[in-house]
């Protein structure tokens, strides 16, 4: 994988690397458009988090007065993970991949053309939200003592709301044996 830092994303899909086409390829049914998606993710995160918030206070409440620093600790770290979640995006890629920031809208995330398999696509999307989210969450939910855990895990979750909308998307589009790529900001899928 070569990560390339490509900047302030601009709203021009046109600027994001793209490649040709390949003959079968059905494009998903997703967001037309950044903004769309944007907010799409930005509202389901919101309720992802709040969700996730309810076993939180249930069962973290009474820790919290001991335990404040580290909880503070981890919903800033949890604020400061856009950057860790796109880098474990990234090495999930064998090629060239491309990172970029749209951080008035919320969003940073990469972009790689290469074709995957449906599993790995998944995996792909899967990855941060498993490592930075879950393993802190399920934690916490052993620990509930470990509120910063919680806190962290209830954000990184949240934050990949995204990515979730994804993962539904090839499981319910894609055929078992196809492939997918990245195209601007849209998959597509072949056989």
């Amino acid at each position: 994988m070569k990560l390339h830092y490509a900047g302030k994303y601009d709203g021009n899909e046109e600027s994001l690397p793209g490649k040709e086409h390949h003959p079968d390829a059905v494009s998903f049914q997703e967001a037309e458009d950044m903004k769309k998606f944007a907010l799409i993710a930005n509202l389901g995160s919101i309720g992802l988090m709040v969700l996730l918030a309810i076993p939180f206070l249930i069962l973290g409440l009474r820790y919290i007065p001991e335990n404040v620093i580290w909880m503070l600790l981890g919903g800033v770290l949890g604020g400061l993970s856009l950057f860790p979640h796109e880098l474990l995006h990234a090495i999930c890629y064998k090629e060239d991949v491309y990172l970029y920031q749209d951080l008035e809208h919320g969003l940073m995330f990469v972009v790689g053309t290469e074709d995957m398999s449906k599993i790995h696509f998944i995996l792909m999307c899967l990855c941060p939200n498993i490592i930075l989210g879950l393993i802190p969450y399920i934690l916490f939910l052993i620990f509930p003592k470990l509120v910063g855990f919680g806190l962290f895990g209830i954000i990184c979750i949240g934050t990949g709301f995204g990515d979730f909308i994804n993962v539904y998307n090839a499981i319910k589009q894609m055929p078992k044996n196809a492939k997918t790529y990245l195209c601007g900001m849209h998959s597509y899928w072949y056989v």
